[in-house]
């Protein structure tokens, strides 16, 4: 490494790195995740698994990331969001060995389920990324807003004038914005100045 590398290096820190990367080493890759659970929620998870696909365009975007993400998927076995979601997010990080993706257990974390917590609560899935130095790249949790849009007409009476009507295909546009999460999270840090010093691009 370089002097000006070295000096660029105290430039960038996180002060959250050895708590990011401590429940890093403690998640884990998808399939052994699943084995955690009962059988009827390891079927729930794998049939949205195996039901899932990627269009050629995502696909061919995810193929363009050339830095390291590492994610880690804050979840619940048992729930029904995350069973839905917590598939979308391993079938991308499967396009491109770049992306790292490991699941870890709400209730058995709770001092990590404390610091990720959304609008003041316990929240389930939510999902960190980080680079390959555990420093954050940004989080997202909950559902994603196609989910709410159905959500809010079910309880709320609350109808769609624009954007994704109620009874379109909320799992494929899940997708399209878990991808939008992935796009965005690389783009930071395949722009970062410290990154681009480090690997001469």
């Amino acid at each position: 490494m370089t002097e000006k590398i070295m000096n660029n290096s105290k430039k960038y820190q996180d002060i959250r790195q050895d708590f990011w990367k401590k429940y890093w080493n403690a998640a884990l890759p998808f399939d052994a995740y699943l084995q955690t659970g009962k059988e009827s929620h390891q079927r729930k998870w794998q049939d949205t698994y195996d039901r899932l696909k990627l269009t050629e365009e995502q696909k061919n975007l995810a193929a363009t990331f050339v830095r390291n993400v590492k994610v880690i998927v804050l979840t619940g076995i048992w729930c029904g969001d995350c069973s839905r979601q917590g598939p979308v997010i391993q079938k991308i990080s499967e396009a491109n060995s770049c992306l790292e993706v490991r699941f870890i257990d709400n209730n058995d974390n709770p001092e990590l389920q404390d610091e990720l917590r959304i609008n003041g609560a316990k929240k389930v899935p939510v999902v960190l990324f980080l680079n390959e130095d555990f420093f954050e790249l940004g989080r997202f949790g909950d559902r994603h807003l196609a989910a709410y849009r159905t959500k809010l007409s079910k309880e709320a009476g609350v109808a769609c004038s624009t954007g994704l009507a109620i009874g379109d295909d909320v799992l494929a546009q899940e997708t399209v914005d878990w991808m939008d999460q992935f796009e965005r999270m690389h783009a930071i840090v395949r722009l970062s100045p410290f990154y681009r010093e480090k690997y001469g691009d």
